[in-house]
Protein backbone atom coordinates (compact mmCIF):
# COMPACT_ATOMS: atom_id res chain seq x y z
CA UNK A 1 0.00 0.00 0.00
CA UNK A 2 2.91 2.45 1.00
CA UNK A 3 4.44 1.90 -2.58
CA UNK A 4 1.31 2.05 -4.28
CA UNK A 5 0.64 5.64 -2.45
CA UNK A 6 4.22 6.88 -3.41
CA UNK A 7 4.05 5.47 -6.78
CA UNK A 8 0.82 6.89 -7.80
CA UNK A 9 -0.05 10.20 -5.53
CA UNK A 10 3.61 11.25 -5.70
CA UNK A 11 4.97 10.37 -8.34
CA UNK A 12 1.87 10.63 -10.38
CA UNK A 13 2.41 7.25 -12.03
CA UNK A 14 -1.08 6.37 -13.59
CA UNK A 15 0.24 2.91 -13.97
CA UNK A 16 0.46 1.99 -10.89
CA UNK A 17 -3.15 1.53 -10.66
CA UNK A 18 -2.60 -1.25 -13.01
CA UNK A 19 -0.54 -3.30 -10.73
CA UNK A 20 -2.32 -1.81 -7.20
CA UNK A 21 -5.73 -1.59 -8.06
CA UNK A 22 -8.35 -4.42 -9.22
CA UNK A 23 -10.64 -4.22 -12.55
CA UNK A 24 -13.95 -3.97 -10.69
CA UNK A 25 -12.53 -1.50 -7.61
CA UNK A 26 -15.82 -0.46 -5.61
CA UNK A 27 -15.53 3.95 -4.92
CA UNK A 28 -17.13 4.97 -1.67
CA UNK A 29 -16.17 8.53 -2.36
CA UNK A 30 -19.33 10.63 -4.29
CA UNK A 31 -16.95 12.46 -6.70
CA UNK A 32 -15.13 9.42 -8.47
CA UNK A 33 -16.79 6.66 -10.43
CA UNK A 34 -16.34 2.96 -9.66
CA UNK A 35 -13.73 1.05 -11.45
CA UNK A 36 -10.15 1.35 -12.05
CA UNK A 37 -10.13 3.20 -15.21
CA UNK A 38 -12.20 5.73 -13.84
CA UNK A 39 -10.05 6.31 -10.61
CA UNK A 40 -7.11 6.45 -13.09
CA UNK A 41 -9.00 9.17 -15.14
CA UNK A 42 -10.18 11.41 -12.53
CA UNK A 43 -6.05 11.19 -10.90
CA UNK A 44 -5.18 12.35 -14.40
CA UNK A 45 -6.92 15.24 -14.57
CA UNK A 46 -5.72 15.88 -11.11
CA UNK A 47 -2.54 15.84 -12.04
CA UNK A 48 -2.76 17.65 -14.69
CA UNK A 49 -4.53 20.77 -12.56
CA UNK A 50 -1.53 20.30 -10.00
CA UNK A 51 1.78 19.00 -11.36
CA UNK A 52 3.31 19.47 -7.98
CA UNK A 53 0.32 17.26 -5.76
CA UNK A 54 1.83 15.19 -3.03
CA UNK A 55 0.41 13.11 0.02
CA UNK A 56 2.75 12.56 2.80
CA UNK A 57 2.13 9.28 5.12
CA UNK A 58 1.58 10.26 8.62
CA UNK A 59 0.10 6.96 9.98
CA UNK A 60 -0.74 3.62 8.65
CA UNK A 61 -2.51 0.48 10.40
CA UNK A 62 -4.09 -3.00 8.94
CA UNK A 63 -7.01 -4.60 10.10
CA UNK A 64 -7.29 -7.98 8.08
CA UNK A 65 -8.04 -7.00 5.02
CA UNK A 66 -8.33 -3.13 5.45
CA UNK A 67 -5.61 -0.70 5.24
CA UNK A 68 -6.23 2.81 6.60
CA UNK A 69 -3.82 5.23 5.90
CA UNK A 70 -3.92 9.15 7.44
CA UNK A 71 -2.11 11.42 5.60
CA UNK A 72 -1.65 15.14 4.41
CA UNK A 73 -2.25 16.32 1.04
CA UNK A 74 -1.12 19.29 -0.53
CA UNK A 75 -1.64 20.25 -4.36
CA UNK A 76 1.53 22.43 -4.07
CA UNK A 77 4.25 23.82 -1.81
CA UNK A 78 2.42 26.90 -0.62
CA UNK A 79 -1.01 24.63 -0.15
CA UNK A 80 -2.05 24.25 3.82
CA UNK A 81 -3.70 21.50 2.19
CA UNK A 82 -6.29 18.89 3.54
CA UNK A 83 -6.11 15.81 6.15
CA UNK A 84 -6.97 12.29 4.56
CA UNK A 85 -7.98 8.89 6.04
CA UNK A 86 -8.07 6.60 3.29
CA UNK A 87 -9.77 2.83 3.80
CA UNK A 88 -8.67 0.40 1.26
CA UNK A 89 -9.99 -2.80 1.27
CA UNK A 90 -7.13 -5.46 -0.33
CA UNK A 91 -7.66 -8.89 -1.66
CA UNK A 92 -5.11 -10.53 -3.64
CA UNK A 93 -3.04 -7.97 -3.55
CA UNK A 94 -5.18 -5.60 -5.30
CA UNK A 95 -7.09 -2.72 -3.76
CA UNK A 96 -10.64 -3.50 -3.95
CA UNK A 97 -12.85 -1.19 -2.51
CA UNK A 98 -12.45 2.05 -1.24
CA UNK A 99 -13.71 4.99 1.72
CA UNK A 100 -12.13 8.27 2.53
CA UNK A 101 -12.82 11.07 4.96
CA UNK A 102 -11.31 14.53 3.78
CA UNK A 103 -10.79 17.75 6.46
CA UNK A 104 -9.46 21.07 4.89
CA UNK A 105 -6.36 22.14 6.85
CA UNK A 106 -7.43 25.65 8.52
CA UNK A 107 -5.07 28.46 8.55
CA UNK A 108 -6.48 28.81 12.49
CA UNK A 109 -7.16 26.62 15.34
CA UNK A 110 -8.68 26.14 18.18
CA UNK A 111 -6.23 24.45 19.88
CA UNK A 112 -2.48 24.13 19.94
CA UNK A 113 -2.81 20.30 18.55
CA UNK A 114 -1.98 19.67 15.03
CA UNK A 115 -4.14 17.79 12.61
CA UNK A 116 -0.96 15.35 12.05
Amino acid sequence: MLTFQEQFFNQHDLSAADRYVAENYVQHNPTVADGRKAFSETFAKVFDRNPQAHSQIIRSAVDCDLVYVHLHSTANPADRGRAIVNIYRVKGGKITEHWDVIQAVPEQSANTNTMF
